[in-house]
Order: structure tokens, then sequence, then C-alpha cells
């Protein structure tokens, strides 16, 4: 069994344990998060169209809180101590919403809203936190071994937790299964205890000049937005995000009007919802291993973040003409969603990697956190503004795939854009590299 982990994770034997509790670290985390999913967005759906807007509004009001305010806790306390207290404090939670959703014996709609607003934050803090945290315990070259069998973790986590919520929801109830998750979230605690001993005894350096110990998480959004606002090239890559974050919340949006009609049973819709993020992360695997690494190498950065806005545009047209077919949107989204994991995510992420190092970590944590909430936001009260003016589902539709062409549009000229200037760095690093004879 060792000799089989350390071919598959190339390892050495040093690093082994280390790589298995990251893996165990990551697969929990996402197997946590994707048994809660589903029960979110059924809380959503419960609540309606209306009231979704105004949580997406207080989602973006508390990252713009509690972002500086974990930016600054990671300052003040090592990261390796901080983890383990944030992964707890997260688990009480979990355990105050089961025991507040029980004492009432009903879903109340204010304990929902405060659920559906934590969940996302959860979602903001936990994953970006485990990468910083890997970084401290890996060098480059160890990232470039490791990263892959680690990210593998993840994936069967996210494979796992919709598929445990899909088979539970309907024995157990929506409810237990927050203490799933906070059970998942004990076990991430255990990994990060053991990594941190492993870190210890090895002396580990990770990527930081300090071990990543004593170092906060870099950047700063005052000045990731300045950089921002004087590049073309970033403006760009934030009008691309915005184009998925607008088209997103719409199909979002239809689906919350459509599904409670066509649904009426809260378990059999939570059961649809697990069974989506199922599909979606089969799918996502299936790309990820067959598709994305022949398409950007063969066709190009450009040509894949093309593909997404032609799906978009296909599928708007296909459910303006079918609407109301909850299997066409159910499909839709499913290859959405996935596309957006598995192609056009690890494609816009290889745009940074031509800025400067600072520029790269202020730059690219405003475009994460402060565009990609904007986007949410804004467009969910589009989305509200659209319906005021009596626009139908259909017309909205119709209206997403004209906005789905021009975020092509968009893609082709920040591909373009990003090839010329992967082409000067890759010039300036032949004319360095070069020994004159």
């Amino acid at each position: 069994m060792r000799s089989l982990l350390l071919r598959t994770s190339r390892a050495t034997a040093e690093e082994l344990g280390a790589v298995v509790w990251s893996f165990v670290y990551f697969f929990a985390l996402l197997a946590g998060y994707y048994v809660l999913r589903p029960i979110r967005d059924e809380m959503g759906l419960q609540l309606g169209p209306g009231v979704l807007q105004q949580l997406f509004t207080w989602v973006f009001l508390a990252m713009l809180l509690l972002v500086p305010a974990f930016g600054w806790l990671t300052r003040r306390f090592p990261r390796r101590q901080l983890l383990p207290w944030l992964y707890a404090f997260f688990a009480l939670n979990l355990v105050g919403f089961h025991i507040a959703f029980d004492a009432g014996g009903v879903q109340r709609p204010v304990l929902a809203q405060v659920f559906f607003v934590w969940a996302a934050v959860f979602n903001l803090f936990v994953i970006s936190v485990f990468w910083s945290f890997m970084a401290d315990l890996f060098d480059t070259g160890q990232a470039k071994r490791l990263y892959g069998f680690i990210s593998a973790g993840g994936t069967l986590g996210a494979l796992a937790g919709p598929l445990l919520t899909a088979s539970l929801v309907r024995p157990l109830g929506a409810r237990p299964l927050l203490l799933v998750s906070a059970g998942f979230l004990c076990v991430s605690i255990v990994a990060i205890l053991r990594l941190r001993a492993w870190a210890r005894r090895t002396g580990a350096t990770g990527q930081g000049a300090d071990s990543g110990e004593q170092q906060g998480l870099k950047g700063s959004v005052v000045g990731g937005l300045v950089d921002v606002l004087r590049s073309p090239y970033l403006l760009s890559l934030c009008v691309f995000l915005l184009g998925y974050t607008v088209l997103s919340t719409f199909l979002y949006f239809l689906g919350a009007e459509l599904i409670p009609k066509a649904i009426s049973d809260s378990g059999e819709r939570t059961q649809l919802l697990a069974q989506v993020d199922l599909a979606v992360n089969v799918l996502a695997l299936l790309l990820q291993l067959l598709a994305f690494k022949g398409l950007i190498t063969r066709l190009g950065v450009r040509f894949v973040l093309g593909l997404l806005p032609v799906v978009s545009i296909a599928g708007f047209i296909v459910l303006a003409g079918s609407w109301p077919a909850l299997g066409v949107l159910v499909a839709f989204g499913i290859v959405r969603r996935a596309g957006e994991y598995a192609l056009t995510k690890p494609a816009r992420e290889t745009l940074f990697n031509v800025l400067p190092p600072e520029q790269k970590y202020k730059a690219k944590n405003v475009i994460d956190t402060l565009v990609h909430r904007t986007g949410d936001t804004a467009s969910a009260w589009g989305f509200a503004g659209l319906r005021a003016l009596e626009i139908t589902s259909v017309q909205i539709a119709w209206l997403s795939a004209v906005l789905a062409a021009g975020w092509w549009w968009v893609s082709q000229s920040l591909g373009r854009r990003a090839e010329v200037l992967q082409g000067e760095a890759a010039a300036r690093e032949a004319k360095v590299t070069t020994v004159p004879c």
C-alpha cells in the first residue's frame, strides 16, 4: 500500500505522511461543503427570488466586512495555529444551526436567510485558506509534484458530499446533515494538527521566507483595486468575469422560480440539487482528465475562454424555446457549471501568469472577491429590475443569449491580449537565459 501511494502521489518517503493528510484534509473540506450546498440552495428556493436578491447583497456586505477582518487575523496570528480554531468555529456554527432549526420543529425564514449568507461566507474562507496552508508547507518544486494528488482529494470530496446528501436527505431530513458536515470539518482539524506536527518535525519551509508560519496573506483590497483600475488588461479580465457572474445569476434566478413550481416537496428538491452537484463534479472531472490539457495546449487560451460563452449562447436559446422545461434548465446548468470548473476557471487562472509577482496577489484578491461578489449582487438586482418591468422568463433567456454573445467577444479580445503578453514574457525570458557566444 505504501509503495502504491508513493508512486501515485509522486511523494518521497519523508513527504508521504504530509501528502496523505493533505489529501484527507481537502477531501473532508469539500465533502463537508458539498453536503451543505444543496441544503443552502433549497433554502434559497423556499425563500423565493425576492428574498434571494437581498441575500446576495448581504453576502456582498459580509464579504466587505470579513475579508479585512480575516486579513488582520492572519497577520496577528500564525496561520498554522489559527486554522484549527477557524474550522472549530465553523463546526460549532453548524451544531448551533442544527439546534436552532430543530428547536421549533420548523425551518424559520430568518434562520434560513442567516444560514444562506453564512454558507456563502464559509465557502469564501475555508477553501482559500486551504491553499494558503499548502503554500506554507510545500515549496514550488514540491507543489508541482504533489498538488495533482492533493487536488484529487478535493475532487473526490466534491463527489462524495452531494452523493451523501442525495442518499440521506429523504430518510434523515436536511437538519442532521448539518452534523455530517460538522463531522467532516472535525476531520479537517485532525488533518491540520497532523500537518503542523509534520512541519515542525521536518522544518517544512513552504514558499514563504519565514516558512509561512508568521506570514500574513499577501495583498490588500485597496492596493489591488488601484492596480486593476490602472491596467486595461486587468479591466478586461474583470469584464470577462462579470459576464460569467451575470449570466450565472440570471440562470440561478430562473431556476429559483421554476424548480419550486415543478417540484413541491422540499426533500425532493434537496435531493435533485444534490444530484445536480454530483453530475457537475463528475462531468468536471472527466473534462479535467480528458479535455483541458489538450484544448489549451493545442488550441490556446483564447479558444478555451470562448467555449463557455458559445455554450451559453446555445443554452439560453434552447431554454427560451423550450421554457418551462425543467430538464433543459437542469442540463444546461450542469454543463455550464462543469465547463466553468474544468475549463474556463483554469484557463482564467493562466491569465495572471504574465503579471508581476506582487500584482498577482493583490489584483487577484480584488478580482476573486470584490469583483465577483459585486457582479453577483448587481446581477441579482438587475434580474429583479427586469421582473419589475414585467420582462418574461423567455425574454430574459433571449436577453441572456445576447449578453453571452457579447461575453464571447470579450473573451476573444482578452485572449488575444493574453497571448501577446505571454509571447512578450517568453521572449524576455529567452533573452535573459541566452548565453552569449
